[in-house]
């Protein structure tokens, strides 16, 4: 039996604005995946999500690899991650979680899955929790069989290298960078590590609202971008606005509704034509969501992390509400004014390397 047992709380990470420059730290690229603590007890193979869920039944091939790369009793934190044409894919990993069995399968051989190893808390009856971060890296190194999809993050103690992965690791997909303590102990759900992420701004089109929960003010701002060829695409929403202005959102959109659907660019739309719309239906939920359709008049900047989905792109996860933007013609919203990172080898990343994709 092991001294550890699921659920065991992920160690969690707070913002930072840059990156930090004090002695002492490490610092590791963060990847875009599904945190997932593994517990391996001799041919037992669970696969634990950040909220404590299993993992285990979407992830055959996983169980399989981890069996093959772990000591026999051990527990392990890292993330499951699944790339999509040289680089991870956040879309791609979210195929994975499907209620079939038959297309579970298909996509274990199809969409396979790598683990990224980033600490151990436990091996054999010994429980590694107190037991500072350099300590436990040099564990983990010595415990862990790395191979085509099982791997070691990378890891740094120079800041100025680290801040050479952040500007360009992005291209490969990542998120950013996570800093810790070489001597901190894992903290279970605590924020004692720090997490530094890219950070962008977008002026986009509001053409739709979502009533709040409650049913009287509003809940999130659905946003568009335009294309070149002059399709508004829904690109999001914007939400997690304090009560005072859920309120007054209301009486401030209102004369935008008047005339609203009259030619509406999403209510005339179709995903025939590679349009994203809102709305519809998907595996996540049964049926639509409810929408209020809004003259496509006004434009707001919003803060985002970054894009997913291809092209159209769509934003990873909701920005923030920054503020209005009257000074812009919605006609002005448009894809260009996304960053796209220069692409990046993701094996390089792996390796820890610095080099450059070749065109």
């Amino acid at each position: 039996m092991l001294p550890l047992k699921s659920p065991v709380e992920p160690m969690l990470a707070k913002s930072a604005d840059a990156v930090p420059r004090r002695a002492g730290l490490v610092f590791e690229p963060k990847w875009d995946g599904y945190r997932c603590i593994v517990f391996r007890d001799g041919d037992a193979v669970e696969l634990q999500s950040r909220s404590g869920k299993l993992l285990t039944r979407y992830f055959p091939e996983a169980v399989v690899m981890l069996r093959e790369a772990l000591p026999a009793r051990c527990v392990v934190d890292g993330e499951l991650v699944v790339t999509r044409d040289g680089r991870l894919s956040f879309d791609a990993l979210n195929e994975r979680v499907h209620p079939a069995a038959s297309r579970i399968e298909l996509l274990s051989r199809e969409s396979h899955s790598s683990f990224v190893a980033f600490d151990l808390l436990a091996i054999d009856d010994t429980v590694l929790l107190e037991v500072p971060f350099a300590q436990r890296r040099e564990a983990l190194e010595q415990v862990v069989q790395t191979g085509p999809h099982v791997h070691l993050t990378p890891i740094t103690d120079d800041p100025d290298v680290a801040e050479q992965w952040f500007e360009i690791f992005e291209g490969a997909g990542l998120d950013g960078l996570i800093c810790k303590a070489a001597d901190s102990p894992y903290t279970p759900g605590k924020r004692t590590m720090l997490k530094i992420k890219h950070a962008r701004t977008a002026d986009c089109v509001v053409a739709g609202f979502r009533w709040h929960k409650t049913g009287d003010v509003v809940g999130s701002l659905l946003l568009g971008l335009y294309d070149d060829r002059g399709l508004l695409h829904h690109v999001g929403v914007c939400g997690a606005f304090p009560a005072a202005q859920r309120a007054s959102l209301v009486g401030e959109l209102e004369p935008l509704r008047a005339g609203a659907e009259d030619g509406h660019p999403w209510l005339a739309g179709n995903h025939d034509g590679g349009q994203r719309l809102p709305g519809t239906e998907n595996r996540w939920r049964a049926g639509e969501l409810p929408w209020v359709p809004l003259r496509p008049e006004r434009v707001v900047e919003v803060a985002y992390e970054h894009t997913e989905g291809g092209h159209p792109a769509r934003f990873r996860l909701n920005p923030r509400f920054v503020r209005w933007r009257p000074d812009r013609e919605p006609r002005s919203c448009r894809y260009d004014q996304l960053d796209e990172p220069a692409r990046y080898d993701l094996d390089s990343v792996l390796s820890g390397e610095v080099r450059p994709r070749r065109p």
